[in-house]
C-alpha cells in the first residue's frame, strides 16, 4: 500500500508540474508578442522577454520544466509563424541554451550568487549558441525557406551598422551584441520578480 501511495503521489506531482509548465508556456507565448526592435541590431531581430517564464520554471521546478516552457511557447507560436518555423527553431535553440544552463547551475547552488552565476553563464551560452546556430544553420536555412539571398539578410545589418558587410561581421556586430543585451536585460528582470512569483508555483 505504501508503494502504491508513493506512485500515486509521484503521478500527482508530475501532473501538477505539467500543468504549471503548460500555463507558463502559454504566458511565455503571450509575452512573445511583446517584441521591440533594438536600434543597434538588424531588423529581423526583435527583443522580447518571453524567456522569463521559462527561467522561473527552470529555477522553481527544474531545468527540464524550463525547457518545456520554451517548447510549449514555440509550438503554440508555430500556428502563427511567418518564417515557416525557422524563427521558432532559432528561438528554441537559443532560449534552451540560456534557460537550461542557468537553471542547471542554480539547481546545485540555490542562492542569490548561484542565480547570478547561472544567469551570467546562461547569457554567455545563449550568445555562443546564437552565433554558431545562425552562422551555420539558421540564416542559410531562413534564406532558403524564405527565398532570400544571404546578401539581402546581411544588407539588413548594414542598414544599422555600415561595418556589417558579410556573414562574419553580421554575427559579430549584429547578432552577438543583441543576444548579450537580451541576456542581461531578461536576467535583470527575472532577478527582480523571481522571489515574488516562485512561491505561487511551489504551492
Amino acid at each position: 500500500m505504501q508503494i502504491v501511495s508513493k506512485v500515486n503521489n509521484k503521478k500527482r506531482v508530475n501532473i501538477k508540474t505539467l500543468i504549471k509548465v503548460s500555463l507558463l508556456g502559454g504566458i511565455a507565448f503571450l509575452i512573445y508578442a511583446l517584441n521591440f526592435p533594438v536600434f543597434f541590431a538588424p531588423g529581423f531581430l526583435k527583443w522580447d522577454p518571453s524567456e522569463i517564464p521559462a527561467l522561473i520554471a527552470g529555477f522553481s521546478l527544474g531545468p527540464v520544466a524550463g525547457v518545456g516552457v520554451i517548447f510549449v511557447k514555440n509550438i503554440i507560436h508555430l500556428f502563427k509563424t511567418e518564417t515557416f518555423g525557422v524563427g521558432e527553431l532559432s528561438n528554441f535553440i537559443i532560449g534552451t541554451s540560456y534557460v537550461l544552463t542557468a537553471s542547471l547551475i542554480y539547481r546545485y547552488n540555490k542562492t542569490k550568487k548561484g542565480a547570478l552565476l547561472g544567469l551570467a553563464v546562461g547569457t554567455i551560452a545563449m550568445t555562443i549558441a546564437g552565433a554558431l546556430s545562425n552562422y551555420y544553420m539558421i540564416i542559410p536555412f531562413y534564406a532558403k525557406v524564405m527565398g532570400f539571398s544571404t546578401e539581402a539578410i546581411i544588407g539588413m545589418g548594414t542598414i544599422v551598422n555600415k561595418n556589417i558587410v558579410d556573414m562574419r561581421t553580421l554575427i559579430i556586430l549584429g547578432i552577438t551584441p543583441f543576444n548579450l543585451f537580451k541576456g542581461v536585460t531578461v536576467s535583470a528582470i527575472t532577478l527582480l520578480i523571481y522571489k515574488k512569483v516562485a512561491p505561487l508555483l511551489n504551492k
